[in-house]
């Protein structure tokens, strides 16, 4: 099986070279499809191999090698190309640059992901980096995509560089994975590497505060590599994050290490899902609910982490189940929603909210495809999302297990804000499910929209087809992942018991997907029933309800569009009271003169997202400090002295209690 994926790793090589040279996108993109499928095989059959590639620099050939984490995040890779690859090829990218990159970006995944030595893997994860940036700027030689595109390269170039740090502590370039386990870093040494290893693998994976870029560049890109930024290559980080902390660093690193990563996961993971409810353009609400998603499988990882190092290795298996879990739903349904998108703007003619409307009516495939991405987004039972996020919360509510009172308040406040960050996550959803697709049209070409066919309609019902495998198996996938639990974590006793149903153990608690959706479906049925008994006879049909005003000119045959919903208006209630303090938004309101026919304006003005919002803290704490010194310059002699005396006294109480044994 390696010697396969190497191959397909030659032929995405051979289509980059051969798009670059003219090679139509259509054929470059059936390509990427064919090994897109042949890391979904792998994946599910692939098991324990090395090998070595006759490249590389004297000394130090690249190694592949394939074991139970990298074919689990292999089958990620595949259940996210594939359908965004036959996206492509129905059109989805044109020209020479993208032809190129489609396949490079795929094969910096793979390469990545296979990656048996430090060299390989930096290699793989940089060409990824590239060509995605590449990609990105493909799209926009000039204007907010361009600038987007440089935010992006230069995260992208910081990311870089402090993977190469990190993974410098841990061996020599050439280094493999095997020797490192044989010798993990110590003390200072694996501490800075894990340092160095989470600023770059997260902010790759778009963790606060490197968050910036992910919402500007995901939505810059075409459909289908947004759909495998989104679902695929930030997983690829969170793999380089699983596979250092876990497993070559070593067992027996303290579980603090766990805490930073819940810390930025929660925090992630609460922003990530604000921000959804308040974007006014659909991939850009997908992208913001990218963060969200991740941060929810940061905050596993890292609590898998915090158990690991308390001895609760059961504790352990259920929080990593949960982020594998989840890392696999999450790239089924946001690849899903993101072909959704690509399809509504190519067929409605836009990506804003306040522009579409009634799509169900003229674009019933597209509709319900979203319908089951949204649902799946919004977690909820039996949907794909759900047992993940269920299988975290168990995790989370035995925080109490734990003997540090810091470690079980971190928890508590990670329970809140996973909890808080789920329900947003649904109103998100609900928001851009009923701005979108149900309603009236907002305008003609909203009105005249048609269904997607071809290769996109086939690209559409396999990536549904995987959603909704992903909600139904999710038992039988779960034992898929145990090779993966088992090997980072020494042992899988105590993991999630899997059949057709997830338990914690037989006084746990159990989640049976296929006796919900049973249950949900007699109800629904019951439900029908007395309604069609209840209800009157025949349909009646009257006019819709026009809030009072007068019947629509004949021109506007769907009625005024400011008298539906909009998605500022949607939004108002979370970004008045959060906007000023965790969105960079202020709201400014222009009523109405009394008598005047205008209506009254309401403005939303957003603060500087890119490099601007990290100076902009740095500026005030400038001027903060300054007002602080010239307060220090005003102060009287005798303040001065007791304030030198009373520094001194700190400093040697200070260093009084650093020599105690």
């Amino acid at each position: 099986m390696l010697s396969a994926l190497g191959l397909a790793l030659g032929g995405l090589l051979g289509l980059g070279l051969a798009g670059a040279l003219g090679l139509a996108a259509r054929w470059a993109a059936f390509g990427a499809a064919a090994a897109a499928a042949l890391f979904a095989l792998a994946g599910l059959l692939g098991g324990p191999a090395v090998l070595d590639l006759p490249l590389g620099p004297p000394g130090a050939a690249l190694r592949l090698s394939l074991d139970p984490l990298s074919a689990w995040f292999l089958l990620v890779l595949g259940v996210v190309a594939l359908p965004a690859a036959l996206m492509a090829a129905a059109g989805g990218i044109a020209g020479r640059a993208e032809a190129a990159g489609f396949p490079l970006f795929l094969a910096g995944m793979a390469l990545a992901l296979l990656a048996g030595d430090v060299l390989t893997l930096l290699l793989g994860f940089e060409a990824m980096s590239l060509a995605s940036w590449a990609l990105v700027a493909a799209r926009h030689p000039a204007g907010a995509g361009r600038r987007a595109a440089r935010l992006y390269l230069g995260f992208a170039a910081f990311s870089g560089l402090c993977l190469l740090g990190g993974l410098a502590l841990l061996a020599a370039p050439g280094a493999g994975f095997a020797a490192i386990r044989a010798a993990p870093p110590e003390g200072w040494r694996a501490a800075a590497a894990m340092a160095l290893v989470l600023l770059g693998a997260g902010s790759k994976a778009g963790l606060l505060p490197f968050h910036l870029w992910l919402p500007l560049a995901h939505p810059a890109a075409a459909t289908p590599v947004s759909a495998l930024m989104s679902g695929a290559m930030v997983k690829v980080a969170l793999y380089v994050l699983a596979r250092v902390l876990f497993d070559l660093a070593g067992p027996a690193q303290p579980g603090w290490w766990g805490a930073p990563l819940m810390a930025l996961g929660a925090a992630t993971a609460l922003w990530g899902a604000l921000r959804a409810n308040t974007e006014r353009d659909i991939k850009a609400i997908l992208a913001c609910s990218t963060l969200d998603n991740l941060g929810v499988i940061a905050l596993a990882l890292g609590l898998a982490l915090l158990f690991r190092g308390a001895d609760l290795s059961p504790l352990a298996a259920v929080a990593l189940s949960a982020a594998l879990l989840h890392a696999l739903a999450h790239g089924a349904f946001k690849g899903l929603l993101f072909l959704c998108a690509g399809a509504v703007a190519e067929r409605a003619g836009s990506r804003d909210p306040d522009r579409l409307g009634g799509l169900i009516h003229n674009m019933p495939l597209v509709a319900g495809a979203a319908l089951l991405g949204a649902a799946s987004a919004a977690a909820l039972p039996p949907f794909a999302g759900f047992a993940g996020e269920w299988l975290l919360l168990q995790a989370l509510l035995q925080g109490w297990r734990l003997a540090d009172l810091a470690a079980q308040l971190l928890i508590a406040a990670a329970l809140a804000a996973a909890a808080m960050a789920a329900a947003l996550a649904a109103a998100a959803m609900l928001r851009l499910i009923g701005l979108v697709f149900l309603g009236r049209p907002r305008t003609p070409r909203a009105a005249g929209a048609g269904d997607a066919a071809g290769l996109a309609r086939v690209a559409l019902l396999l990536a549904a087809l995987f959603c909704a495998a992903a909600a139904l198996l999710a038992g039988p996938l779960l034992g898929l992942a145990d090779g993966a639990v088992a090997a980072l974590l020494g042992g899988a006793a105590g993991a999630p018991v899997h059949g057709l149903s997830l338990s914690l153990g037989e006084a746990g608690a159990r989640y049976a997907p296929a006796a919900v959706l049973g249950a949900l479906l007699l109800l629904a049925a019951l439900l029908w029933r007395a309604v069609r008994r209840a209800g009157a006879p025949a349909a009646q049909r009257g006019p819709a309800w026009d809030c009072g005003f007068q019947p629509p000119p004949a021109h506007l045959p769907f009625g005024d569009p400011l008298t539906q919903p909009s998605a500022a208006g949607a939004a108002q209630p979370l970004r008045r009271a959060l906007g000023p303090l965790a969105l960079a938004l202020r709201e400014a309101q222009s009523p109405a003169a009394p008598g005047a026919a205008a209506p009254a304006r309401l403005q939303v003005a957003a603060r500087d997202r890119g490099f601007g919002a990290l100076l902009a803290p740095l500026a005030r704490a400038r001027r903060r400090a300054g007002h602080e010194a010239e307060r220090l310059r005003n102060l009287p002699l005798g303040a001065c002295l007791a304030l030198a005396f009373g520094t001194l006294v700190g400093l040697l109480a200070l260093l009084a209690g650093l020599g105690r044994p």
